[in-house]
């Protein structure tokens, strides 16, 4: 099934200037970046994007590292992108993280991990929508 997902790659990946090795992982597993963009998320937006977090005692911290920094958004498109980009990034702890993937090879910790991806055809559409105009995906 064509999908497209949502990809982060978090202010730690930016700031180590490793976007694009990120990015190019991706792509060279056949998936289509369709949207590309850098943003800087003020603490409230990080707050509105992670809602689903808002309970969770790691929320705080989460919007205050996702606020620290510039991140690069980016949708890429292909079949089954979601589970695919899921496979290539590993386990959200770099430690759990299968060799080879994202997460394993440039994950710092469990927090400053690199990458986020969308974990299901809801969460992609409300992220890409999140940061993306209809306009910016033709």
């Amino acid at each position: 099934m064509l999908e497209r997902t949502l990809v982060i790659i978090k202010p730690d990946a930016v700031g180590r200037n490793i976007t694009f090795q990120i990015l190019s992982m991706i792509e060279k597993e056949g998936l289509k970046p369709i949207a590309v963009k850098s943003v800087r998320l003020s603490k409230d937006e990080a707050g509105k994007f992670y809602y689903v977090h808002r309970d969770k005692p790691f929320f705080e911290s989460l919007t205050n590292y996702m606020s620290s920094g510039k991140v690069v958004v980016a949708v890429f498109e292909g079949e089954n992108a979601i589970e695919r980009v899921r496979k290539i990034m590993g386990a959200t702890d770099p430690k759990k993280a299968e060799k080879g993937t994202i997460r394993n090879l440039f994950g710092i910790d469990i927090e400053k991990n690199s990458i986020h991806g969308s974990d299901s055809p809801q969460s992609a559409e409300f992220e890409i929508k999140f940061f993306f105009s209809e306009y910016e995906l033709l």
